[in-house]
């Protein structure tokens, strides 16, 4: 109850940030509540929506790698859907309808960990599919950089730059309600596989003892991460670190059963995120905005930084 009040919180001061007329609207302004239904609601609605599937996604891949230092970006789908909106950017095929760009990143997405599973192969280990994933997203990454560095003109360029460090100024109804199933069926598909995960902290051989099938779990982990950071990337560009920094902050309360972290991160990840975006519209200035992954950079590297020297002062 706590998180869902923390999220509700956030939500609302997402919507009252940077100067929202409230008088007005509790007046019965009709242009209050325009901003209120077409451009406040919305953008409250995407972040909580994408802060949850960062957080959720964050929570199951450093169940599944037992690594506490895993995000999303770990298995490179992160970039590879930033890769698919680069292209339609780049070729212009996102000016053809509203939706042209998420699609497009969310097909990057798909691609992406299509790729990974294949380059892992069936037998991957955990390590493997690291390894795998981190090839997966320096690909995309350098064919990002290649299309703006062939970028047709300047304004193409900047609009790809622009898009990259994240925003959800841009966010509408349409776009939530395109982000939002994939959003909810990635992390359904995350919490099916709790179970599994929480076997999967015993060992893998402890794990199959228990009737865990390795490889399955693979593949749906990978795939309910897939949808939830595609679709994520897909509304608000590269955002980075939600998934990192929310289930540190509730692992202390749910001990050493990754499964039971997911919902929980979801939660956290979506009042952290709304929260940043609220915050970077108070910080912003006139015609001086700051960027939503700007700012989450700069919060979160500190962060990981931290965590880093924990894990190193813990090691034997």
């Amino acid at each position: 109850m706590g998180l869902l009040a923390l999220c509700a919180l956030a939500a609302l001061a997402s919507i009252l940030a940077a100067g929202f007329p409230l008088a007005a609207l509790l007046a019965g302004d009709e242009a209050a509540r325009m901003i209120l239904v077409e451009l406040r609601l919305p953008r409250a609605l995407a972040a909580l929506l994408i802060g949850a599937g960062l957080g959720g996604a964050g929570a199951a891949l450093q169940g599944y790698f037992r690594n506490p230092l895993a995000d999303p970006g770990i298995v490179g789908v992160s970039s590879s859907a930033a890769l698919g909106a680069v292209i339609a950017l780049y070729t212009g095929v996102s000016a053809a309808f509203a939706l042209a760009l998420p699609l497009a990143a969310v097909a990057g997405a798909g691609a992406g960990a299509m790729v990974l599973l294949l380059v892992a192969g069936r037998g991957a280990t955990a390590l493997t599919l690291i390894l795998s994933g981190v090839a997966v997203g320096a690909l995309a990454t350098s064919l990002t950089a290649l299309a703006m560095n062939f970028a047709p003109n300047p304004w193409a360029l900047s609009e790809i730059a622009y898009w990259l460090m994240g925003s959800l100024t841009g966010a509408s109804w349409t776009e939530a309600a395109f982000v939002a199933p994939l959003i909810l069926a990635g992390l359904i598909l995350l919490a099916l596989n709790a179970r599994a995960l929480d076997a999967l902290s015993l060992g893998e051989e402890a794990a199959r003892s228990l009737g865990v099938d390795l490889k399955r779990l693979q593949i749906l982990i990978v795939s309910g991460a897939a949808l939830a950071v595609g679709a994520s990337v897909a509304a608000a560009g590269a955002i980075g670190f939600i998934g990192l920094v929310a289930p540190h902050l509730l692992r202390p309360f749910t001990g050493h059963e990754p499964g039971r972290l997911i919902l929980p991160a979801a939660l956290l990840g979506a009042a952290l995120l709304t929260a940043a975006d609220a915050l970077v519209r108070v910080l912003s200035g006139q015609g001086q905005a700051l960027y939503l992954g700007v700012a989450t950079a700069l919060l979160g590297a500190p962060f990981f930084f931290w965590l880093v020297r924990k894990a190193g002062r813990a090691a034997p």
